[in-house]
């Protein structure tokens, strides 16, 4: 660095450090929290170094920093009296991960919880009229109900005249529903497999082994096993299951659409200038699973259960309910009730981040011994770490410093050593990020 400038004016600079040669070689870089200025960079991050290098600038009274136990112990070795302040973006990142981390361990890939339906008179409708069976029978019950003939009409958006048509066929004409396809091919499959499930125990309970079952059904001992456990089931786990496509976004709005008696047409015309570019038929599909879907859960809502993804409640940790796609309100409703421990940590979370910008530094003491009521091990970690550093984390509520001038000039640093396609030796690097500098100012 040239000598005219004078090290004894620095008084207020935040530190970070930078890899020279990642996983192997890491720096320090200073920077002057008045003039945004890159004053200098060292090739070391030990905290002898870094206490030497902080040793030359003779009055610092405020460094900003993030966590680091080697860059708190040489400021406090070099500066005893300097004021620390602990960075509130490392703060609440750190707080995040350790969340997130609990999550992980604590979760399956995918969540299980109750199925929760809430359905307005025009989704049940829509639900309950997909064939002309169901119809007439839906005509006839909401009769009975008090509607008129109208108000039928428009539930299931038919004219009067196919109302009354409905209405003047008795009940004992009604036709029975007919399965669809893939209903009726489903079925005969989970027959079929019932019928092995049960020859193979039926041979199993007459002494023969496992191996001579095989054998004898030509499949292997390891299917035969899975046949013979009581727990298991003829229907195939993967069956209904959901799988996300370019339609996932838009189903919400479909349903909505559909149950108010938009044509599959027009539908596709009003989601395709949100951004689907699927086809019309994905829709007629989907309605189609839809209906199956709703036919089951009403058969047994008891029992029903669906899956959130993981990855959506981490994503909760960082991002605000409406901003994640795969998780509704009802399901954040449900997955609170099912996991209260859930709720919990994400109300820590919103209330550390709001006392760290809140510039009550007292309310942070409280916040702490009430986190440290719950038994998380990931949490109870980072407790420890900003209990060990309190002051410099209530310096980072009270005072406006933090580390972003610093994570921003790691940046610009980063860029110079890519125009150099790394060929270059620390002392060059350092030469030219100062001569950049002093240009700049």
């Amino acid at each position: 660095m040239p000598s005219i400038m004078d090290k004894s004016k620095i008084e207020k600079i935040c530190v970070d450090d930078f890899a020279i040669r990642k996983r192997f070689s890491y720096g320090t870089i200073m920077v002057d929290l008045e003039t945004h200025r890159i004053i200098d960079i060292i090739p070391s991050r030990e905290t002898s170094d870094v206490k030497k290098w902080l040793e030359t600038y003779p009055n610092l009274k405020i460094v900003s920093r993030d966590g680091s136990v080697s860059y708190a112990s040489a400021i406090t070795s070099s500066h005893p009296n300097a004021l620390q302040i602990s960075d509130r973006f490392h703060l609440i990142k750190g707080l995040s991960e350790a969340v997130t981390r609990f999550i992980i361990r604590k979760f399956p890939s995918r969540v299980e919880i109750p199925v929760v339906t809430v359905l307005t008179p025009e989704m049940q409708a829509l639900y309950d009229t997909s064939n002309r069976a169901q119809r007439i029978r839906y005509a006839h019950q909401k009769r009975k109900d008090g509607f008129t003939i109208s108000e039928i009409a428009l539930l299931i958006h038919s004219s009067t005249t196919t109302i009354n048509r409905y209405l003047s066929i008795s009940e004992n004409e009604i036709p029975e529903d007919k399965k669809i396809s893939r209903e009726r091919q489903h079925q005969f499959a989970v027959e079929q497999k019932q019928k092995e499930v049960d020859e193979a125990r039926t041979l199993y309970n007459q002494g023969y082994s496992i191996s001579a079952i095989g054998i004898m059904m030509h499949h292997n001992p390891q299917t035969i096993k899975k046949y013979l456990d009581p727990s298991y089931s003829a229907i195939n786990v993967g069956y209904d299951v959901r799988i996300p496509g370019k339609l996932r976004p838009y189903e919400n709005q479909v349903l909505e659409l559909r149950s108010q008696g938009y044509t599959y047409q027009k539908i596709h015309d009003i989601i395709s200038e949100a951004g689907y570019n699927g086809s019309v038929a994905s829709l007629r599909m989907f309605m189609q699973k839809e209906r199956a879907h709703a036919k089951s859960r009403s058969e047994n809502v008891q029992n029903q259960k669906e899956y959130v993804q993981r990855k959506s409640l981490c994503q909760l940790v960082y991002k605000k309910l409406e901003n994640i796609k795969n998780l509704s309100n009802v399901q954040y409703e449900t997955i609170i009730k099912e996991y209260p421990i859930v709720g919990k940590i994400y109300t820590l979370i919103k209330e550390f981040n709001r006392i760290i910008f809140s510039k009550k530094v007292d309310e942070l003491e409280i916040w702490i011994s009430e986190s440290r009521k719950h038994d998380i091990p990931e949490l109870q970690s980072f407790l420890e770490g900003i209990s060990k550093d309190i002051a410099a984390v209530k310096n980072s509520i009270i005072y406006k410093y933090n580390n972003g001038l610093a994570e921003g000039s790691v940046n610009k640093l980063k860029v110079i050593k890519r125009i150099m396609y790394g060929r270059n030796s620390f002392e060059l690097l350092k030469a030219k990020l100062l001569l950049y500098e002093m240009m700049r100012f």
